[in-house]
């Protein structure tokens, strides 16, 4: 036998027990020791020594913040809804020893426990309150786990509800209602569109209005300021040219035909300036005439037409002046009865009466 041997075996020993007093921890990673049956220490990441045969790892922790999945609950909401509700945790453990010793289970602990939260939670709302107060049930939930799992060296960090489910006839109610909602809007919109249209619109129409009534102010005045410079330079031109009575007699006998002219003019009455203005013109013919007959003429009184005539063929010497003036009458009587017929014919175009003279006393 190799008296070499037994060294070589003493130093495999040595080295066997050497590696297994020698302990790496990863970072992020806690290691509980025990000795003979009972906790000594807690391994921190990186080269730790323990004795062999007589120390032992009892229980390895990740350090790093975990996510915790539970399976969908039934919950029954405060107004007797049955809802499943889906949680996710993320949660971190802070002490090695305590999520060791003091909890058998502590992922089971976590999830009972967030059942049973979540149901006295739950349990206090209706579906409605439910369904639009995640982050008040998140809040309580987290508030009420943290408070527990701190002992087991444990800490909450988050609380989600990922799911609320409500049974099928409630989310067919949800649905029509919401719907419903969505037409009203819609209705309430398309009203609203509706109203403002009529309202510019009848704005617009305003303004159009105004704007044309104030045109037509703004043609009225031009118009009215137009006739009243024409009268005025009329006025002027007849007093400046110094116009006699036959000339303004026989301007108003020919203004008179337009007198029926104007619109809705159905009965016209012939005012009792027509005779006068008749007798006008008639002097001023006669007048004429007797200017040219000797002053012995003048100076006899007026006769009659048949007088006159008379006279005339009596004494053919005074023929000349006597056929002037008879002539000057006839001229006036034709005006006249032009002026009539002119009258009359305005009165048939219009369709109403024929008018009737009246002179000044209203005869």
């Amino acid at each position: 036998m190799d008296p070499s041997v037994p060294f070589i075996i003493i130093a495999v020993l040595f080295v066997a027990l050497a590696l297994s007093a020698i302990r790496i921890v990863p970072q992020a990673r806690a290691y509980n020791i025990e000795r003979f049956g009972r906790y000594i220490r807690t391994l921190s990441p990186g080269l730790n020594f323990i004795v062999p045969g007589v120390d032992r790892v009892n229980s390895k922790f990740d350090l790093r913040e975990q996510v915790f999945s539970s399976r969908p609950q039934p919950v029954i909401t405060e107004d007797n809804l049955v809802v499943n509700i889906d949680t996710v945790l993320y949660y971190q453990i802070t002490a090695p020893k305590a999520a060791a010793y003091e909890v058998a289970n502590y992922i089971q602990a976590i999830d009972q426990l967030t059942v049973t939260t979540l149901r006295n939670v739950i349990g206090s709302m209706d579906l409605e309150r439910t369904l639009t107060s995640r982050e008040e049930i998140n809040t309580r939930l987290r508030g009420v786990l943290d408070e527990t799992t701190g002992k087991w060296g444990i800490r909450i960090n988050r609380v989600e509800i990922k799911a609320i489910d409500p049974p099928p006839t409630i989310k067919e109610a949800m649905e029509k209602q919401m719907r419903a909602d969505r037409d009203k809007r819609a209705a309430i919109l398309h009203a609203e569109g509706e109203r403002q249209s009529r309202i510019l619109k009848a704005e617009g129409a305003r303004q159009q209005a105004i704007l044309e009534a104030q045109g037509d102010q703004q043609a009225a005045i031009l118009r009215a300021d137009g006739e009243a410079q024409a009268v005025e330079r009329v006025f002027q031109a007849v007093h400046e040219n110094d116009a006699d009575a036959k000339m303004l007699a026989y301007k108003y006998l020919e203004t008179l035909p337009a007198l029926a002219q104007g619109e809705g003019n159905t009965f016209w009455v012939i005012p009792g300036e027509f005779t006068e203005a008749v007798k006008n013109v008639t002097h001023a013919f006669a007048g004429d005439a007797a200017q040219a007959t000797p002053s012995t003429e003048k100076e006899q009184p007026e006769r009659t037409g048949t007088e006159q005539r008379s006279i005339t063929a009596a004494d053919p010497g005074r023929s000349t002046s006597a056929q002037a003036a008879m002539h000057a009458a006839e001229a006036a009587e034709k005006a006249v009865a032009d002026a009539r017929d002119d009258v009359r014919r305005a009165g048939d175009a219009r369709g109403g009466p024929t008018p009737e003279p009246r002179d000044g006393d209203g005869g």
